[in-house]
């Protein structure tokens, strides 16, 4: 049954137009009324919906169900990415989204080529909502991933704060241990990534200080966009 995200809050019994985007993605697979589907909205569970109506730009359908199903991982991911470029990022949030990351926080970082004012991050931040609402929608999750606005390296670490419920790892080309070691009884981590060329020098000595244990993924480079996603296919 094809699966789509609603941005509007769902309950049973609720008829409704569904957003432009939804609507525009029924009317490419010509699905036509009487037609079942399955909406989420990222506030847990997913619904089966009746299409009644199609217009030319609009989409009317009725929710019959609600199926309290959640698809994910068991381990709290938290992935601190320096930005790689552009249709990399975008390909990172898709993929670390299927593979069940909770949250995203990108990071303009020393070796990063990102720049980003505070309008063109919120216009990212955005972009990337949109494309772990897709993404979502494809693997089965009913609940989106945190995606944070871009921000400095310096507003990151200054805000900061150690937790102890969780592991902290920092991926680096330096370190002898793998994260995938480290044993079963892990339950949240924080991974610290780096861009092309990886975190600075002086980024990593920062991280050490604040409790990070540095990482590796062994003998091979990984590139920015593939090393995170290495460590969350572990938990998938």
């Amino acid at each position: 049954m094809p699966r789509f995200f609603c941005s509007h809050p769902l309950q049973v019994g609720l008829s409704l137009d569904l957003p432009a985007d939804t609507s525009r993605h029924i009317q490419v697979l010509r699905l036509q009324p009487g037609a079942s589907i399955t909406l989420f909205d990222g506030c847990g569970g997913e619904y089966t919906a009746c299409i009644l109506q199609m217009g030319r730009h609009t989409v009317t359908a009725r929710i019959d169900s609600h199926q309290a199903l959640e698809r994910e991982s068991a381990v709290y991911s938290h992935v601190v990415i320096g930005m790689p470029a552009n249709e990399r990022m975008d390909w990172l949030v898709e993929k670390a989204t299927e593979l069940g990351v909770a949250r995203i926080t990108p990071l303009m970082t020393a070796h990063g080529v990102l720049r980003l004012n505070a309008e063109r991050a919120l216009k990212r931040q955005l972009h990337w909502q949109g494309i772990a609402q897709a993404a979502c929608a494809q693997s089965g999750r009913n609940t989106l991933p945190q995606i944070d606005v871009p921000q400095s390296w310096a507003e990151w670490f200054n805000t900061f704060h150690h937790d102890e419920t969780q592991a902290h790892w920092m991926l680096s080309l330096s370190a002898t241990s793998t994260p995938l070691n480290s044993g079963p009884e892990v339950k949240r981590v924080l991974l610290l990534s780096g861009p092309e060329g990886g975190l600075s020098h002086d980024e990593e000595a920062q991280a050490l200080e604040k409790g990070f244990v540095d990482v590796s993924l062994g003998a091979r480079v990984l590139r920015a966009e593939t090393a995170p996603l290495a460590v969350l296919s572990h938990w998938i």
